[in-house]
Order: structure tokens, then sequence, then C-alpha cells
């Protein structure tokens, strides 16, 4: 297969390789099945970009008779065609992307690339910024990035790890000094690899358990992440001894990752405290084997004999300890190699971790005894010349300790109050404690923290579910001890509400002991509470709702123990389903200023955790660009933002890319916190005008978007028809049930599904709806008021964010292919009147975003993302149009043909890498 576009010149080798590839695709379908095959997936091909150059009636309907008359084998086989393509596409332009990275880097005497660390340092250069100031940023930088499970990559494992060989030898190719012999060799290994990914399988045959889930995401940590986190920091450490000599850096730990995956209990009943306990096992195993692979290595290396150099007495002392810990087998024989002799009791001792008194207790014995190496080492090695391999290792250890990521664990608020209202009967204190009042409900439970004895009744039988609430929190204790406080230090509350959902947390956490008032008045506190505020009336009682805790004595003493910090979780997924994207995105950055200034009067540190979604209708978009579209006065306080399932592939799945996302990042934060860059003024300088409008822009949104999805008695007729929702849960593609409470209603949908349904018909519906009716409700108030929007659109980062969120929104959605699933909607009258609704509405969005950003066309001003849409639209095109097709047979059937609906979640599967969306 073969396609033509416009396209920049930067573009070409891209456009070879997708070239050379859908050329091996073509071969391997003649191959497989004749030239049949081929000549149907050329022909839908064709059909299909005609119509995207010019609609032609006749042409659109030849299409359909030419779908419609498929037989079920062949139309199987052109399914699996479009959708192996655009896994072969999203290979190449990875690689494509690592290939401009390392174009930059070959001129980087000359040319600096954008957003780099490097970058970001000769910017602070420049601008004449101080050493202390920068090692005072330094010093406060932080930004924590937390991987999750939902919505599962969609892609299977075997898939990713194809696109990954391919990636590679794409890369291979570009080497200029290749040899004919070794191009045809690697030419031959890439056909090997495309007609691997033909002939495997696509779709999982089980749903994932929670422990599959968290072997998907140690991947990433064992393929990448492991070596590229101490890799940035020691990027930041040598552009700062480049640029300024006269300095002594001291670069910490500001970069991290954590993981939800096997904590995060909210709605899915398969994550137990055994799965917890099994998830951090699971993670110290692969953290050890990671370090006794790189302490090998550094054995083999360090081959210094004391013959030719003198070691530390420190080096010597631990040398001794070799009777302790090793078996004369396993001593180094060699007496005087000296950093072997310690490398193999270190080595035993990282083995024996977990299982026997002769493994470290903790990692910081482990880093005690590298920096005995390490402080020998600047004996005798040159001192303009540091051994970074052992300053590897030692970043590695204090970055990953021996619980390799921290754990979040999180909770619904209603499992908390009911587990709470149990408890509270069975000791008679209360007999209903969850039909109390808010100022009821404080007093009882600041009592009880205020009371050193235990409540639980170790004699008494609980339900279930309350002890399965009571065995997480020992099990949190049990982790503490056995992997240390790090492993799992923050515990979030869903839906939080109001005050109690938060003292909830802590009484469970007294009654486990880790939070512990002594007889002598004495307090211990070893776990964060933070809230999620997530729906649109949880966002604008958040500020309250933190004040009021803030003063309370039983509070702020726990506070005060976690040094004055507060974590608070932002929700961008069920504020966007309740209220929208455009007021949701506004409610949000609206509750960060309020929460920060009120904390501030407090004297309260927060951090702000940012739980975005991969796609655009949950606050999806590019790492950099995330942070900078939060309040500039709180990127200071520290940025936590989720990973989620679906980007873990295309941001982490190959080291390069992985090093140019997090380099992004980094630079980013740097420049924002110490107000370098253009964006981070900017922020600082919101015009009190902007603000009044975002309000009114917001307002007017949010009853337009209320309007339809809750005012509408017919709206979810239309969704759950008009969408794949009902096919979506046989995917197998996450642990979760697509509703909290499997009831059918739309508050218990999931915002995942909601999404994912939304982005399968290309309506693209939460990324984009209402804002429209906002924006140009404003501007239609007076001409001036356009004037306005674009002054905001150049000078504010929250709001060109949004406007160039919403353009890619539009770009991704197709309002003519949408079109095809009101056929699967039983009441025509329904399915018209509301598509005739987001018809109007898209067409007034785009109107609207083309006046505040003075293009032509979307995306005008990002035209690689703009030619990647055009790339792979006459390819998502047809798998819509199958899938059209597939749903309404499979439903005629009741839903019960196996085959069909096979087909049905291979067009879903195609889509989603065409889009690169999931939910």
């Amino acid at each position: 297969m073969t396609i033509e576009v416009k396209v920049n010149d930067s573009s070409l080798p891209l456009r070879r390789d997708v070239k050379l590839l859908g050329k091996m695709l073509g071969d391997i379908l003649i191959n497989h099945s004749g030239s049949a095959l081929f000549d149907k997936v050329e022909k839908i091909r064709l059909m299909c970009k005609t119509l995207r150059e010019h609609f032609d009636q006749s042409i659109y309907d030849a299409l359909k008779e030419e779908i419609s008359s498929l037989d079920a084998p062949m139309r199987k086989q052109v399914i699996r065609a479009f959708s192996m393509y655009f896994h072969l596409i999203n290979a190449a332009e990875q690689n494509h992307r690592m290939r401009r990275r390392r174009q930059y880097q070959l001129q980087e005497e000359r040319v600096v690339q954008p957003a780099s660390i490097e970058s970001a340092i000769l910017l602070l250069k420049e601008n004449n910024i101080e050493e202390d100031v920068i090692q005072n940023t330094l010093n406060t930088l932080s930004l924590e990035l937390v991987i999750t499970a939902h919505p599962t990559e969609a892609t299977k494992r075997s898939i990713l790890e194809i696109q990954q060989r391919i990636a590679e030898i794409l890369k291979n190719l570009d080497h200029p000094l290749l040899t004919r012999r070794e191009r045809k060799k690697l030419e031959e290994s890439l056909f090997n690899e495309v007609s691997i990914l033909w002939q495997t399988d696509e779709l999982r045959q089980n749903k994932p358990t929670v422990l599959d889930e968290v072997r998907n995401g140690l991947y990433y940590f064992d393929q990448t992440l492991f070596e590229v986190l101490p890799e940035i920091h020691q990027e930041v450490a040598e552009c700062l001894e480049k640029n300024f000599t006269n300095a002594q850096w001291e670069v910490p730990n500001f970069l991290r990752f954590g993981s939800w995956i096997g904590g995060d209990r909210d709605g899915n009943p398969n994550v137990t405290h055994d799965i917890t306990w099994e998830t951090l096992k699971k993670q110290r195993r692969l953290v050890l084997k990671k370090y006794k692979n790189a302490l090998v290595d550094l054995m083999k290396r360090y081959s210094h004999s004391t013959s030719r150099v003198e070691v530390s007495n420190d080096l010597l002392t631990l040398i001794e300890q070799e009777d302790t810990y090793l078996t004369d087998d396993k001593k180094w024989p060699n007496k005087g190699e000296a950093y072997r002799r310690a490398f193999a009791i270190i080595i035993e001792r990282v083995k024996q971790v977990g299982k026997t008194d002769l493994g470290y207790k903790s990692a910081d014995e482990l880093l005690e005894d590298l920096n005995v190496i390490k402080r020998s080492l600047k004996k005798h090695h040159p001192s303009a010349h540091e051994l970074k391999t052992i300053q590897k290792l030692i970043r590695q250890v204090q970055l990953f300790g021996f619980h390799l990521a921290t754990l979040d664990i999180r909770n619904h608020s209603g499992e908390h109050e009911a587990a709470m209202t149990e408890i509270l009967r069975k000791v008679s204190i209360t007999e209903n404690y969850a039909g109390l009042s808010e100022e009821e409900k404080l007093k009882i439970l600041q009592n009880i923290l205020l009371d050193p004895r235990p409540l639980l009744l170790l004699n008494e039988d609980y339900s279930a579910e309350t002890q399965e609430m009571i065995k997480v929190f020992q099990t949190i204790k049990k982790a503490h001890e056995e992997f240390g406080k790090r492993a799992i230090s923050v515990y979030l509350v869903s839906m939080t509400k109001s005050p109690s959902d938060l003292l909830e947390v802590l009484v469970f956490a007294k009654e486990a002991g880790i939070y512990r008032l002594h007889a002598d008045g004495t307090l211990e506190s070893h776990l964060h509470v933070a809230p999620l505020l997530e729906t649109i009336d949880d966002l604008t009682a958040g500020p309250k709702i933190m004040e009021t805790l803030f003063e309370m004595p039983v509070y702020r003493n726990h506070l005060q123990i976690l040094g004055d910090q507060q974590e608070i979780m932002l929700g961008y997924s069920d504020g966007s389903k309740d209220g929208g994207t455009l007021t949701a995105n506004w409610k949000l950055y609206k509750a960060q200023i309020e929460i920060h200034e009120m904390a501030k009067r407090y004297q309260i540190g927060l951090k702000f955790f940012h739980g975005r979604g991969g796609s655009l209708g949950r606050g999806g978009g590019p790492l950099n660009k995330s942070i900078l579209s939060q309040p500039a006065e709180t990127i200071g306080d520290g940025v936590k933002i989720t990973e989620q399932g679906e980007v873990l592939s295309s941001r982490y799945l190959l080291e390069d890319i992985a090093y140019r996302s997090l380099e992004q990042a980094t630079s980013t934060l740097l420049l924002a916190v110490t107000h370098i860059s253009k964006e981070a003024e900017q922020g600082f300088q919101r015009d009190p005008i902007w603000v009044e409008t975002i309000e009114e822009i917001s307002s007017l949104a949010l009853t337009k978007y209320q309007s339809l999805v809750f005012g509408d008695p017919d709206f979810l007729t239309y969704f759950t028809e008009a969408t794949p929702l009902r096919e979506l849960g046989d995917l197998n593609i996450g642990s979760r049930p697509m509703s909290r409470k499997n009831q059918g209603r739309f508050e218990d949908l999931r915002a995942i599904p909601w999404v994912f349904a939304w982005t399968q018909s290309r309506q693209l519906l939460p990324a984009w709806y209402a804002a429209g009716t906002g924006l140009a409700g404003f501007v239609g108030k007076g001409e001036q008021n356009l004037h306005i929007l674009q002054d905001m659109y150049e000078k504010w980062p929250f709001f060109r964010s949004t406007i160039d969120n919403l353009q890619m929104a539009l770009m991704k959605a197709d309002i003519t292919t949408a079109r095809e699933y009101l056929s699967l909607v039983e009441d025509q009258t329904i399915s018209e009147r509301i598509f005739t609704n987001i018809l109007e509405e898209y067409e007034r969005t785009k109107e609207i975003l083309l006046r505040i950003t003075g293009d032509k066309e979307l995306l005008d001003h990002t035209p690689n993302i703009k030619e990647s849409v055009f790339r792979r639209n006459p390819y998502v095109d047809p798998l819509n149009f199958l899938q059209v097709e597939l749903i309404k047979e499979l439903r005629n059937q009741g839903g019960s043909n196996e085959d069909l609906l096979i087909e049905v979640l291979l067009t879903i599967s195609g889509i989603s890498a065409g889009l690169r969306n999931t939910g």
C-alpha cells in the first residue's frame, strides 16, 4: 500500500519509510491470499483517498457497495490489512522522531534543539540567572509521573514489541555507511518482522488480570525508564558544569516515576490487598534484578589492582566483611582486585534482600557501600574525568530504592463511608454514620483521632467489604516495614465531596498503626491523604473543603508531621464528562489558583496531581504543554501527572523517545519555575479581563453541554446506539469494569469508555462539544471581544493550550464518517435531531477557532501533526465503514455471533491504532 500527501521537506525520510513498509505489507498480502486481497484493499483505499480529496456521491455509493459485498473471510482480512498498516505507520513515526533528534545532535555545535535541557540551561545563562538561584530552583524542582492501567494500551504487548523491533531496524537503515550487503540484510529482517506482524493475533483472548497489567507497566521500567531517568539528571549536571564553570553543582532527584497499577481500587474489585502486596513484590524483584545486572557489569569493569592504586580504608573495611556474607566459593579469588571483592559482597547482599538476614535491610545500606566505592575511586582516578558508571548506579538506587516506583492507593469515598458506618455501628458510637450531617461526622472522626485507644473490635465479625478495607491499611503498614515508606506514601480519595472523606482515611490509618497518637501526646503519621476533585461541583467546593481541614488542629498536626505538605489530585475525566471540556479545564485551573492562595495563608506547601488521560477528552496532550498549561504560580509547588496506559508505548517504548519526552518536560519545568520562559511570565500576568472572559465563556459552554447531555431525554439512547459502547466491554483491554456499579446509569459510566466510544465513532464529542457556543457567544456580544480572545491566545499559555487542543480534537473528528453511525440508532428521528445539533456545534466551533488563531485551516501551526492526520485518514475511513456494517449485523443477531464480534473488535483495535487514541 502507498500514500501520497502534501508534505514538508523534513518528512521526506518518513515518507520513504512508510512507502517501504507499505510495499512490504502489500507483498505479504499477495503472498498470504494472492492478488485478490491486495487488489480489494487497494480499491477500497483509493476510493477513500479520492473521497477525502473531493466528495463524489457515485464513488461514495460504490464504496458502500464494495464494503457491504465483502464475504466474511475476505472482510476480516481487509480489516486486518488496514489495521496492520497503522501499526507500521506508528513504528515509522516513532523512528522519525528519533531521526529528528539525532539530526539535532549531529549539529549540536551550531544548533541546540528546542526544548532540550541544553537549551534551558543556555537560556538561564543568557538571562544572567545567578548560580544560587538555579541551585535553589533545582532543590525545589519536582516532577513525578505516575503510570496507570486505564485505559490499558489497546495494542497487545507482542504487537508493541514488533513495532519496537521495526523502529530499531529503520533506525539502522539510516546509517550512512551501510554496505549494500548490510542494507539487504536489514531489509530482509524488516520484511520478516512485517510478516510476523501480519501473522500475529492482534486481539487478546482473555481479559487481562491486574497482575497482567502490573507486568505491562513494569515492562517500561525494564526497557527504558531504569536507564533514562539517571541520564536526564546527568544531562542537567553536565550542562550546568559546562555553562557555569565557577559553581559546584548538586542535582537532586527531581524526576521520579510512580504507579497506580495494583493499587487503584476505585471501581475495580479485582484489586485486593493481596494483589497490592504481590505488586510490591514484583516491583522489588525487578529493581533488584536491575541492580544485580548493573553490579555484575561494574565488577567486570573495575579491575583495578591494589598493586597499581591505593584504595581507601573504608573500602578495605568493607572487604573485611567477606567471611560474614560470602562462602568461599562466592569470594572473588584475586585478593588484589579490591573493587571486585567488594562487588562480590554487594551482589550477594542484593540477592538476599527479602530472603535472609544477610540481605540489605534498606536501599540506604546499599547506597552506603556504593558510596564507599565511589569515594575510594576518587583517590586514584583522574579528577577531571569522573567514573560515571558508579554514579549512575548510585542515582538509580536513590531514585528506585528497593520499591522501584511509589505505589499510590486509591479508593472511592463511598467505600470508606460504608465501612466506617458498619464499624461505628458495631462499637455503638452511632447507628447510622452515613446519615449524619457533615458537622456531626467531623466531630466523631476528630474524637476518634484524638483518642489513643483502638477503635476496632478484634473479635467482631465485619462484612467482607469492611474486612478488605481494614486489610488494605494493614498491608500499607506492612509495606512500610518491608519495602520502606516510599513504597506507598499517598492514599487518594476518589469523589471527595467533604472534609470527612479525608478524615475517614486517617481513622483507618490509625487503626493500622500508620497514624498513631501515643499516650504522651506525641504523634506519628506516615501516609499522605489526598482528595481527588473531579466533578464540576467538587472542583468548585475544593477550596472550602481544604480550608476546613486546614483549620482543624487534628489535621494540621498530621500535616505538620509530614512537613506541612498537602497533595491534591485534580480529575480531568469526570469533570469533562460532567460539564464539557472547556468548562472542566477552566474549573480545574481556577481551583488550583484558589487552593494555592488559600494554602499560602496557612503556610502549607501543595503538590497538584493532574489526573490527565491520554486522549484529548480526558486532558491529554504533550507532557511539556501539560505543564505549561497550569497556573504559573503553582508549578513551583511540584508537578505530578498521570501517564495513562495508552500513551506509555508512544512515550516510553523506545529509549530515545523516552529521553526526549522527559527532557522536554524537564526543560519546560526548569524554565517555568525560574520564570525565564515567556509562557511562565505571561502566566503570571493574567489580565483580570481574561479571567472575566473565560468565566463568561465557561458559563455559556456549560449550559450548552448540559442541555444536550443531561437535558435531552434521548441523549443516552443516542450515545449507546450510535457508538460501539456496548461492544467495547468485549475488547479485553483492562481489568476494571466499564461502570462503577454496572447499573447502566450515565453517572456510573466511567469516563474511559465514554471517551473511547465517541472516539471510535469519530465524533470525539467530549473533546470539543459546547466550546464553540461559549466562544462564539462571547464574540457575538461585541466585535471587540474577538480581539480579547486573540490577545488571550497570544499571551496566555492556558488559553492557547485549550484552543490548540480543541483544534486537534476537531481535526481528529470526522463528521462525514460520524454520520455513518446514525444508521445504528433504531429511532432515526432521535439520531437526526441530535446529530444535527452536534454538526451545527462542530461548524460553529471550527469557525470561531479559526477566527481566534487567524489560521486558514485547523492546525496550520503544526504541519507535522496535520500531515500525520491526513496520512492516516484514508486508512481509518474503511475501518469505520466496516465497523458500522458489522455492528448493525451483530446487533440484529442479538450480539450472539462470535465471529462477527471478533470482526467488530478488530475494527475497534484498528481505529485505535489509526487515531492513536482509545479513551
